[in-house]
């Protein structure tokens, strides 16, 4: 096994918990998924003002560990040489957008792969007028397999991918290179943020700059399914060039989904794949309501074959039993929800203690993350019924008193999460409500020509983890 290199930092982030042990070790309790990883005495003692800096194969292990369980994240990166680094761009047509691109790449090597547009005249055009290397395909093969054409041109350690309606800052992508330096690390992406130049955005626009799909929050993460970060849109990414031939690139079969896919089979061929948002790119958002709410829905449409490929990776929830019958006793606001929310809390409170190491406070620590583990299951089945199942939720709510205060009630949680995590406007609201059920219809649109459920079937668990080092 390859070791990071020696004064290689990682920092335990600042929402993880250390708890001393009686032994003289510690317990973290944090992480995405939520965990509790202990550590011994001697493990503890590399642990200084939260930072482990790598020097040996202890600090080695105990720095993966950390990071592998979202318990930390790297820090003070070294970007890698802008010579070491190749950007592809896929294209088809649109050469105002990726004369855009092409401009905000200015310094970097850039191959720019026609994908076999309409009017290759004006690409080309763009790209000779921006001295970036064209490579144009007679047949059309989708970003996936355009991509993958350009993949096999580069003869540089490290590759970028950036979509021709996606502006990214070379200084960015090098920084973003710099996880490269963990050997595990395959791929890495920063926040994707909505974009328009636009003095007067429609009210659309306006919703996909202040909450776009794309942006996947601010908390940095170890990528993979059941994380807080699950998976990467492949509008932005850095890879290492030799890992991303061994696994064999984008699928070229798929159309949509090619970056889950892509992060989810690098994950179990056991490589790492890493969120950095404080670094940024900037994605033009789409033109009309069309072409906005289009894309959303042939999104959904992929969730099917996700599903047949990865299994329970695609999972819309993840929840455990307490928690959701919890979730959904709230939401259903009947006579009987308080106690039952209360009694499935209780529950959910005993399964963490016994999860715990034995420390002060473990009951009341118990507790609170119970209660944290409520309100994200209440969010995650509130999403279930106005994003993933709202055929089902209509149909419901047509005879049932019950599903219709569920829906107004998993319309409250939702709005607090606008409120939360977005600039909040009336646009956004109306924004969230039509991207839900543009994604959900493809999702059943998907599921039906697939002929199964599992891109809508939650994911149930039973047990918290636990980590010993």
């Amino acid at each position: 096994m390859t070791l990071l290199s020696d004064g290689f930092t990682v920092r335990v982030r600042d929402d993880v918990r250390l708890l001393p042990m009686p032994d003289g070790g510690l317990s973290l309790v944090g992480g995405s998924p939520l965990r509790s990883m202990r550590l011994t005495p001697a493990a503890s003692a590399h642990v200084n003002g939260r930072q482990v800096r790598v020097g040996d194969t202890a600090t080695d292990l105990i720095a993966r560990r950390l990071l592998d369980g979202n318990l930390a994240d790297p820090e003070d990166l070294t970007p890698v040489d802008p010579a070491e680094l190749t950007v592809i761009v896929p294209a088809h047509d649109r050469p105002e957008h990726l004369d855009r691109c092409l401009a905000a790449l200015d310094g970097l090597s850039v191959i720019v792969v026609d994908d076999a547009s309409r009017d290759p005249a004006a690409v080309a055009e763009v790209v000779r007028r921006r001295s970036a290397t064209l490579l144009a395909l007679a047949d059309n093969r989708g970003p996936a397999g355009a991509r993958n054409a350009g993949l096999a041109r580069v003869t540089t350690p490290y590759v970028a991918f950036v979509d021709s309606d996606v502006a990214a800052d070379p200084k960015m992508l090098t920084q973003l290179a710099g996880h490269l330096a963990d050997p595990r690390v395959a791929l890495a992406g920063p926040l994707v943020r909505g974009y328009t130049d636009k003095a007067r955005p429609s009210w659309f626009e306006r919703h996909d700059v202040a909450a776009s799909s794309l942006s996947l929050g601010t908390r940095a993460c170890s990528v993979r399914p059941g994380a807080a970060v699950g998976w990467l849109p492949s509008a932005c990414l850095v890879a290492r060039t030799t890992t991303l031939r061994e696994v064999g690139g984008f699928a070229r079969d798929l159309r949509v989904g090619e970056d889950v896919d892509l992060v989810w089979r690098l994950v179990e061929a056991g490589y790492v794949v890493r969120y950095q948002p404080d670094l940024e790119a900037l994605h033009e958002v789409r033109g009309t309501v069309r072409g906005w709410l289009g894309r959303k829905l042939v999104y959904g449409t992929g969730g099917a074959e996700l599903g047949r490929r990865h299994g329970d990776a695609i999972a819309p929830a993840i929840l455990s039993p307490a928690m959701a019958a919890a979730g959904a006793a709230i939401l259903a606001g009947r006579w009987w929800s308080a106690p039952a929310a209360l009694a499935s809390l209780v529950w959910g409170s005993r399964a963490v203690d016994a999860a715990l190491p034995d420390v002060p406070g473990r009951t009341g620590l118990a507790i609170r993350l119970a209660a944290r583990g409520l309100g994200w299951s209440l969010r995650q089945e509130s999403a279930l019924l106005l994003r993933h199942w709202w055929p089902l939720t209509l149909v419901a709510c047509l005879p049932s008193r019950t599903a219709r205060r569920m829906v107004l009630a998993a319309l409250v949680v939702d709005t607090a999460v606008a409120f939360r995590e977005t600039d909040v406007r009336p646009a956004t609201l109306l924004g969230r409500r039509l991207d839900d059920l543009a994604y959900g219809t493809g999702l059943w649109v998907g599921a039906a020509r697939a002929g199964s459920v599992r891109c809508l079937t939650p994911r149930i668990v039973r047990r918290a983890s636990s980590a010993r080092t």
